[in-house]
């Protein structure tokens, strides 16, 4: 892409289904970071809370009930590009399953006709909030993830834990051992020490 396309690229303002979607948002100050246009029809935007799937045809009142997956819900994503400049990314959000503890969702791929700059945006946003990461071996043969990430609004870090097996959160003997390495991750890191 030359420097002439990627300048009208960012001059071109968001499509009016987006400009609506973020009218309606809780935050006065989220802004578009980039868009991408979905195969058949809509936009995947990354704007400055996190990443939205808006369809063509939303209208006021659906505007305000589309969900943003936040910068720090997002575990992985990965980008595969096609010759004709559009491609997939598939994200897997993080849930909360209980205080301090994540588990990785269903994958959700989205086909793109034109990429545009989302894949960039979306690499630097979600690098940008993982602050510490380190995996762990259980004593049950599996493993666990620590991330230290940053959470907008907090002035802390949010440690949590990630098993790599859902089937370890549920053994007493893994969780305990998770526990134990999340409270040294967290003690280590506290300033008051």
């Amino acid at each position: 892409m030359s420097l002439l396309d990627r300048l009208r690229r960012r001059l071109v303002p968001p499509p009016e289904a987006v400009r609506t979607v973020l009218a309606a948002s809780p935050d006065p100050y989220e802004r578009v970071l980039a868009v991408a246009t979905l195969d058949p029809d809509g936009w995947l935007v990354a704007t400055s809370r996190g990443l939205r799937e808006v369809p063509a045809a939303v209208g006021a009142a659906d505007a305000a009930a589309l969900p943003v997956l936040r910068w720090h819900e997002v575990g992985r994503a990965t980008w595969k590009a096609s010759a004709a400049g559009g491609g997939s990314v598939t994200v897997v959000p993080l849930t909360e399953v209980e205080p301090g503890v994540q588990t990785r969702g269903a994958a959700v791929r989205h086909l793109l006709t034109d990429a545009g700059q989302l894949p960039a945006v979306l690499r630097r946003r979600v690098d940008e909030t993982v602050v510490a990461s380190q995996r762990h071996p259980l004593p049950t043969g599996g493993s666990v993830l620590l991330v230290a990430r940053r959470v907008p609004g907090q002035p802390a870090r949010e440690w949590s834990v990630v098993f790599d097996d859902d089937a370890d959160r549920a053994d007493p003997e893994a969780r305990e051992a998770a526990r134990a390495r999340l409270a040294a991750a967290v003690e280590a890191e506290d300033p008051t020490r």
